[in-house]
């Protein structure tokens, strides 16, 4: 893994380090960029990879991972934006504890990749990447927020095989996207500067050799998409109602009554109402008036409630079909505990055909 001569520049340690945090800040921003409500989605292919140029050449040695640190943690800040404003400390502090997390976790990557000649860095970035999504995912704190591959809600053409690899399958494909071209970068880079005293490099032959592969990997991806968009048996219209407010009046309930019929006027069958747009369970309240509604519209009404009993709150949905029947319910998975919310009813969740 020797190459011929190439230029190393004198950049002192200070100058690096700033270039480098730049670089990971740039990364925090472009996948930041990626999600609503910019939804430049395709910058999540490639978000980290001026963070990767700097944690394993820009930055020095001994403070390479905070590059990751910067990185990941600018990203939760932008992602998460002013939703914590209002939220107790703890809350607001927590991409500063995602950045050191990071940092911490990554403290070896750069000797690692070195050691071994970047065989697995591919693979190993993507997979401890999505290992960390699978495993805040059962944490309610954090839950799904941010996932990688949810910048990619909008595109139904690109996201039909979650279907069959899940989302933790979309994710792992958008980070090998990501290392791939980061391997790539770093090839580029060796080929022109040396900012260490050895010579080990990234080949430009093993890059493309990952290039490639991913490259194919995508492309099997799309085109399973596109069988799976092919074939499928309908197209459902699905609308989703916001109307910025609980139902505490007659006049309020009317206000989401006349904004799920405008949904049905314009050919929705699955209509979605807000979490908790009803302060009652929809089974023992306004019943006669949501079951008309359902009949009206010909479209199935998905309720979100929060409803207190004995045994505690009860946050959930119900799924009211045109012929009057409640399906479900469904509790909420993740209550935000941080705020007080709880949810009883939270656990296995039945599916309809």
């Amino acid at each position: 893994m020797v190459t011929g001569d190439v230029r190393r520049p004198g950049w002192p340690e200070g100058q690096r380090a700033i270039l480098g945090l730049g670089l990971a800040i740039l990364s925090a921003g472009l996948f930041t960029l990626a999600f609503p409500p910019y939804g430049l989605w395709p910058l999540i292919f490639v978000g980290l990879v001026p963070m990767i140029v700097a944690q394993h050449r820009v930055m020095p040695n001994r403070s390479a991972s905070a590059a990751y640190g910067v990185g990941i943690g600018g990203f939760f800040a932008g992602y998460f934006g002013a939703m914590f404003d209002r939220a107790p400390w703890f809350m607001q502090a927590l991409p500063l504890f995602i950045a050191v997390v990071a940092a911490l976790t990554s403290l070896r990557d750069r000797a690692f990749h070195r050691r071994t000649g970047y065989r697995w860095f591919v693979v190993h970035g993507s997979v401890i990447w999505v290992g960390i999504e699978m495993i805040r995912g059962l944490i309610p704190v954090v839950g799904t927020w941010g996932f990688a591959a949810y910048a990619l809600h909008g595109q139904p053409w690109l996201i039909q095989p979650v279907s069959v690899f899940g989302v933790y399958g979309l994710s792992l494909l958008i980070l090998l996207v990501n290392h791939a071209l980061g391997l790539g970068a770093l090839s580029l880079f060796d080929s022109t500067w040396q900012l260490e005293d050895d010579r080990l490099v990234v080949r430009r032959g093993q890059a493309r050799r990952w290039l490639v592969a991913v490259g194919i990997l995508l492309t099997a991806w799309i085109a399973l998409s596109g069988v799976l968009l092919r074939d499928a048996h309908a197209d459902l219209r699905v609308a989703a109602i916001q109307p910025g407010f609980r139902v505490r009046s007659d006049e309020s309930f009317e206000e989401l009554a006349d904004l799920t019929r405008q949904a049905a006027d314009r050919g929705a069958k699955l209509i979605v109402w807000n979490e908790g747009a009803l302060p009652f369970d929809p089974r023992t309240a306004r019943t006669d008036d949501l079951r008309a509604l359902a009949a009206e519209t010909g479209a199935h009404l998905v309720i979100g409630y929060v409803a207190e009993a004995e045994t505690g709150q009860r946050n959930e949905a119900l799924i009211l079909t045109p012929d009057g029947v409640y399906l479900g319910p469904f509790g909420k998975d993740h209550p935000v505990a941080w705020s007080g919310e709880t949810s009883v009813t939270r656990g296995p969740y039945a599916a309809y055909g």
